[in-house]
């Protein structure tokens, strides 16, 4: 019998979307729920976690996927519980009343462009320390008052997500985001359509979406440019955090400075102060420039001194090879449109981002930043010096030392990082304006009266937690890394909320050095195996996918995590974001940092740890060369014994031992008949009192207001009242000085017998200088240098300042008398510098000629 054949199509399948409808009452949950105000406020934060506590868990605290996750019958259960009803009621009032609270229009409003922010784990825009510190930034402009608007990218893929293969090696995955569960907002036109800014790009246009992140009073508009209206080539740009090739970045800053700026004119947006977080966003200068040539008439030079008056670049980076450099060849595929919109050559566009102007260097972002932002700072004390150093090839004819380039050293958000026991307690113990005047080391003292057992009682919960995460958390992944089942039940046995835990979590870049703990592994084995001091280090942190040096450094620290003799002693920890963070800062004891100095530019993780009585050992470098108090942690020290640095390394890992052994061990075992040391406890009450006020992200900001942008929004008002009149009188003067500033000449030149001056004696120096041609004043000073046999370079000691005696028409005659008051060999230079009372400072209009 002959069977029928099959008369089945294929399967036509077509995707529904079904999620929970908020009823009416609920409807201010969702409205909190697209504003980050519930990352650092721990009431909203519980609120979305008692709704339902499982998808709270699921989501990884994601309220936006919450509420759409949420059962018809729980919603019921909700709306029927008056308790519930009447805590989201209290929670949104309390909420309402911080967002409506209006900026501080007596400090300066801030357009803020960075390439990653931080602000939550649900949302994977960023990827280590300087995302996390611009999250933190934008949380205290909220809680500050600010008014800052920010600018940055909504990834598709972030950045990627870790776990490790069987041997070990780190393997990078790039997750896809689904912006429709993210607690954010999409811009919609005056027709609810997707709001799409254009951005020219060489010969087409990119088209990108833009979506609003609320971070509690402070908006950030990110922008998305994989959507159908763009090619694939260009769908890519906003794909991958410091992801793709040189090409693709070029892209992205491009896309960054150029679109940011034209995103904010589009919206309407206009701030007395643009700042650029790393070099990456310097384009946005170019676009300001075209705006004022182009919207209010100046000419290049007079929108030059507008732009550069309101402009501040922060570095976050140590070494020249950390900057982006491009090929003139791609940086001209790009941008070779601009200089005929700008009015000047090409030579002279590009000139602006090398150190060498006519030279072949490739085109530097942070070197244009540096010649168009008035004001530069590096981001610790050391890291301010480091970076007057690195970039003084930009100002001939100045040495480091007189540099312009400031500091602020870098602080975090106190709210998000400290642990809620800590919290609870400064809220009960410290003055109530303590939120306010955060950074006020007088408030802090109060922690000085707590009592040891409270102390301890807090340290110890927070220990319990961390330890409790990582069983529940890892378990899955260590079975299915580890291979042995029982091995995995060893390890989690051995964890132990008794034995003193070492915490060591970055990035791992080679210079971060997690392989010094590693040098004697017979030493490290006798150190852990102390069965009356137990000790344990967790590790924690991800490689670039390109720096196979990193990498590495993962693969054989979990190698020998697997030794028996360290088995449950050394514990690595895979994906580390901002959930593992805030476990590991406030659960460990001692936080570890040992960067090659002076590499770490500031470092932050040891801040964050200080809000929750976690101890830092590090090497005086970045932050803790300005933080270490003795009594209240640890320090290597920031003097280099050898310029060899495998000696380097062998001499720090053998004093970490050394101090591990005799000093942090035995303190931390000196326990009394409470289970605790006092003198540990001591060490805590230091380290928070004495500390940890420093290192807020309130002072932070107070210092970036106090210290630069007060100042670069008064003088771009200055330079731009009366239609631009005082920039256009400074760009008239500069060009004319340029033009006739080989003409002067020394016309006499008096000294008493300087070469062989001594010590305690006078000496009068006059000076006649003919100007001829030159219309503008000049100054005369002095310069002592010392020359350094090792580095075969000049040292700068002093310049001090001739005195105008009297001016006869195009002749200034000028005097110094002076006393010896140095000894030994010197050098001495006599410099001249145009003077104008409008400059802001010696290197805003850097000729010099020496004689």
């Amino acid at each position: 019998m002959r069977t029928q054949p099959s008369k089945s199509n294929d399967a036509i399948w077509r995707d529904i979307y079904s999620q929970s409808r908020i009823p009416d009452q609920l409807k201010n949950l969702q409205e909190m729920a697209t504003n980050l105000w519930w990352v650092w406020n721990h009431s909203g934060a519980n609120l979305f976690k008692e709704l339902d506590p499982v998808i709270w868990e699921e989501t990884q605290g994601n309220p936006a996927v919450l509420l759409q996750r949420i059962s018809h019958e729980r919603v019921e259960q909700i709306q029927g519980n008056p308790e519930l009803m009447a805590k989201i009621d209290r929670v949104y009032r309390q909420f309402k009343s911080y967002v409506q609270v209006r900026a501080d229009h007596s400090k300066p409003s801030v357009a803020y462009f960075s390439m990653e922010y931080g602000l939550t784990n649900v949302l994977k825009i960023y990827s280590g320390g300087l995302g996390i510190l611009a999250g933190d930034y934008l949380k205290e402009a909220s809680d500050s008052n600010v008014d800052l608007v920010a600018v940055g990218f909504l990834y598709r893929y972030g950045y990627f997500t870790q776990t490790l293969a069987m041997d070990g090696q780190q393997v990078a995955n790039y997750e896809s985001q689904d912006f429709e569960q993210l607690p954010l907002t999409q811009l919609l036109d005056e027709n609810g359509d997707p709001f799409v800014l254009e951005v020219p790009y060489p010969e087409r246009k990119v088209y990108a979406h833009v979506w609003k992140v609320s971070v509690g009073r402070v908006p950030l508009y990110l922008m998305d440019t994989d959507i159908p209206d763009n090619s694939d080539w260009d769908r890519s740009i906003t794909h991958q955090l410091y992801g793709g090739d040189w090409e693709n970045r070029m892209k992205q800053e491009y896309m960054l400075g150029i679109g940011g700026i034209l995103l904010l004119n589009k919206l309407g947006i206009k701030k007395e102060v643009y700042h650029c977080n790393e070099g990456h966003a310097a384009l946005i200068n170019v676009q300001r420039l075209v705006d004022y040539i182009q919207d209010e008439r100046l000419d290049f030079n007079e929108a030059l001194e507008v732009v550069r008056a309101s402009s501040l670049y922060t570095v976050h980076t140590p070494v020249p090879a950390g900057h982006d450099y491009f090929d003139e060849t791609l940086f001209g595929k790009y941008m070779s449109e601009y200089p005929a919109r700008l009015g000047i050559s090409w030579q002279e566009f590009i000139d602006m981002g090398r150190e060498n102007p006519g030279s072949s260097e490739k085109f530097s972002m942070s070197t244009f930043a540096l010649n168009t932002c008035q004001e530069v700072n590096g981001v610790s004390q050391l890291h301010g010096k480091v970076s007057q150093q690195m970039f003084a090839p930009v100002w001939k004819g100045y040495f480091p030392e007189e540099l312009h380039v400031g500091y602020v050293t870098n602080g975090v958000h106190m709210p998000t990082w400290m642990a809620r026991e800590w919290k609870q307690y400064c809220d009960k113990v410290f003055d109530p304006s303590f939120l306010q005047d955060q950074s006020n080391p007088r408030i802090w003292e109060a922690i000085q009266q707590m009592a040891d057992s409270e102390i301890w009682d807090i340290r110890r919960k927070l220990k319990n937690r961390l330890v409790e995460y990582i069983k529940i958390e890892y378990r899955d992944n260590w079975l299915k890394n580890q291979g042995d089942p029982s091995k995995v039940v060893s390890l989690l046995e051995r964890i132990d909320p008794n034995a003193l835990l070492v915490g060591f979590g970055r990035r791992f870049a080679t210079y971060k050095r997690a392989h010094l703990l590693f040098t004697d592994l017979d030493r490290l084995a006798k150190i852990v195996n102390n069965e009356s001091c137990p000790i344990q280090f967790v590790f924690t942190g991800k490689a670039h996918p390109a720096d196979g040096g990193g990498q590495g450094l993962i693969k054989h620290i979990v190698e020998i995590s697997r030794r028996p003799e360290f088995l449950g002693k050394i514990i690595f920890l895979e994906n580390y974001d901002m959930r593992v963070a805030r476990r590991l800062i406030s659960g460990v004891d001692v936080w570890l940092n040992t960067p090659t100095r002076p590499l770490e530019a500031s470092g932050t993780s040891g801040e964050k740890a200080e809000m929750n009585g976690v101890l830092n050992f590090s090497v005086l470098d970045g932050w803790w060369y300005e933080g270490y108090r003795e009594g209240a942690g640890w320090a290597l020290t920031d003097k280099r014994t050898y310029d060899n640095q495998q000696y380097q390394d062998q001499l720090d890992a053998a004093t970490i031992y050394h101090i591990l052994e005799h000093e942090i061990i035995p303190l931390y075992f000196a326990k009394n008949s409470k289970g605790y040391s006092p003198e540990w406890i001591q060490y805590i009450k230091n380290s928070i009192s004495q500390i940890a006020p420093h290192y807020t992200m309130k002072r932070m900001l107070d210092d970036y207001i106090n210290r630069f942008y007060s100042k670069l929004a008064a003088r771009v008002k200055m330079l731009s009242g009366d239609d631009f009149a005082e920039a256009r009188n400074l760009a008239h003067w500069k060009r004319e000085v340029a033009a006739h500033w080989d003409s002067f000449a020394v016309e006499s030149f008096e000294y008493d017998d300087l070469m062989h001056a001594v010590v305690g004696e006078d000496y009068i120096i006059r000076v006649t200088i003919d100007r001829r041609q030159l219309k503008c004043m000049l100054g005369v000073e002095l310069v002592y240098t010392r020359e350094d046999p090792d580095r075969h370079k000049l040292e700068f000691v002093s310049a001090t300042p001739f005195k105008l005696i009297r001016e006869e028409g195009a002749k200034l005659h000028f005097e110094l008398k002076k006393k010896t008051s140095g000894f030994g060999h010197l050098k001495v230079g006599f410099r001249v510098y145009p003077v104008h009372e409008k400059l802001p400072h010696r290197m805003d209009f850097a000729c010099v000629r020496w004689f």
